[in-house]
C-alpha cells in the first residue's frame, strides 16, 4: 500500500461513518486516526450523543466482528472474557471447555465502562495491552485488528467509579464528545426519523486494514520531532527542570512514556492522511489534547481550583520550544 493510497482508503471510511453519525467530525476523525495506530480510545460524554452508534457503524464499514458490553455494577470479569464451564460427552465423561466471552471480538464497545467496579475494569487490561486473554492458565490469542472503544459518562453523574490510572494509560486517545449544535440537530430529525434509515456500507477489506496499520508504523520521524515529542512530555512533569509553569503549580504526576508512544504513533497516522510520509511538529500539536489529557494526574490544588488537564497541556505546548536540543 503506497501513502496516496492509505489517503483514499482513510477518506473513504471517514466519508461512510459520516453518512450515519451527525456532526462529530473531530471526534470521527481522532476515532479513525487510533484505530489505525493500533490504539484504543475512551470517549467521554453524557448519553444519548450517539458514541454506540460511531463504533457499530465503524465497524460495519470495515467488515469486522462487533461486540458490545453493557457495564452495570454487578459486571463480573468472568461475564467480560469468558469462563470455563463443565460438559458432559456422549459418554457420561465430564470436562471443562471455555466458553469465550464477548472480548473476542475485533471491534469491542465497552459501554459505560466506569459503571462497573475497578475489579471488572481491569478484566480488560490484558486484552488491551497484550491482545490475548488468560483463563484457568490458558492464553487465548484475539484476532486482529483487535480495537477497544470504551465510553464513560463525566464522572460527576450518580453511580459511577473511577478508572484506575494502570487502565486510563492503556488508551491511546481520550476524546470528548460535545453536544450538537441546532443545526445538527435538526439533521439528526431528518435522518433519524423517516423509514429509511442510513446504513454504513463496507468501504475497506480486513486486509486493507492491516495493510494500513502495517504502513502507518513505517513512517519517518526525524530526530528533532523525537526530542521535541521527549521535551513536551516532559514539561507536563512538575519535578523536571524545565517543566510548564503550570504543572509546576497543578500537577502531581505528569504524562507517562506511553504519552510518548500515542503522540508518535498517531501522528504518523496524521501524516500519512495529509499526503506525507514523515511527521511534523504539527501532527504532534494537533493531537497533543487526547493523547495526554487522561494521562496527567492533579493535585490537590490544581483540583480545588477546577484546574483542567487540558488547560495544562496548552500551557506545556506553549512554552516548549521546538528547535532546542533535549537535555537528559
Amino acid at each position: 500500500m503506497t501513502p496516496e493510497e492509505f489517503a483514499a482508503t482513510f477518506e473513504r471510511i471517514r466519508r461512510e461513518v459520516r453518512t450515519v453519525i451527525v456532526g462529530h467530525e473531530t471526534l470521527i476523525d481522532h476515532v479513525l486516526t487510533a484505530f489505525i495506530a493500533g490504539g484504543h480510545v475512551l470517549l467521554e460524554g453524557v448519553p444519548g450523543l450517539g458514541k454506540t452508534l460511531l463504533v457499530k457503524t465503524l465497524a460495519q464499514s470495515l467488515e469486522l466482528s462487533f461486540s458490545r458490553i453493557q457495564f452495570t455494577p454487578d459486571l463480573m470479569p468472568a461475564d467480560i472474557v469468558g469462563t470455563n464451564v463443565v460438559m458432559q460427552d456422549a459418554e457420561g465423561r465430564r470436562y471443562f471447555e471455555f466458553q469465550r466471552g464477548p472480548v473476542f471480538t475485533q471491534v469491542l464497545l465497552a459501554d459505560e465502562v466506569n459503571r462497573a467496579t475497578p475489579k471488572t475494569q481491569s478484566a480488560l487490561l490484558e486484552a488491551m495491552q497484550e491482545h490475548t486473554v488468560t483463563a484457568a492458565g490458558t492464553s487465548y490469542a484475539l484476532e486482529e485488528p483487535f480495537f477497544v472503544l470504551a465510553t464513560q459518562n463525566p464522572i460527576e453523574m450518580e453511580g459511577t467509579y473511577p478508572l484506575p490510572e494502570a487502565q486510563l494509560d492503556r488508551f491511546l486517545f481520550k476524546v470528548k464528545a460535545e453536544f450538537p449544535t441546532a443545526a445538527d440537530l435538526v439533521e439528526i430529525i431528518d435522518r433519524t426519523t423517516v423509514a429509511d434509515q442510513p446504513q454504513a456500507r463496507v468501504v475497506a477489506s480486513r486486509e486493507v486494514i492491516r495493510q494500513m496499520l502495517r504502513l502507518a508504523r513505517e513512517v519517518e520521524v526525524a530526530s528533532h520531532v523525537k526530542a521535541y515529542t521527549a521535551r513536551l512530555v516532559r514539561a507536563t512533569h512538575p519535578g523536571d527542570p524545565r517543566s510548564a509553569d503550570m504543572a509546576r503549580r497543578y500537577v502531581r504526576y505528569g504524562a507517562s512514556p506511553r504519552g510518548v508512544q500515542a503522540l508518535i504513533l498517531s501522528a504518523k497516522v496524521r501524516a500519512l492522511v495529509a499526503g506525507r510520509a514523515n511527521v511534523s511538529l504539527g501532527d504532534l500539536k494537533a493531537l497533543a489534547l487526547p493523547s495526554l489529557r487522561h494521562r496527567i494526574i492533579l493535585n490537590f490544588e490544581g483540583e480545588a481550583e477546577g484546574i483542567d488537564a487540558d488547560a495544562v497541556i496548552q500551557n506545556a505546548l506553549d512554552e516548549t520550544p521546538e528547535l532546542e536540543e533535549a537535555r537528559t
